[in-house]
């Protein structure tokens, strides 16, 4: 199951999470959130989205 590399990646990741399960629009969703909510089920979400902070940067540069 996928981990949030970043904070602003499990932010992403628990939108679409709450737009999966029907608790917010999917027209609410931007950025990231949206290809994570098409791509990602909702077991990868929520795996994602329950990351700990902590140890987390705000965000990461992918290559």
């Amino acid at each position: 199951m996928p981990e949030a590399k970043s904070k602003a990646q499990q932010q992403a990741a628990g939108a679409a999470l709450s737009a999966k399960r029907g608790e917010t629009d999917k027209s609410d969703l931007q950025g990231a959130s949206i290809g994570m909510y098409e791509s990602m089920s909702e077991e990868e979400l929520e795996e994602m989205a329950s990351t700990s902070r902590e140890d987390l940067p705000e965000s990461v540069d992918e290559d």
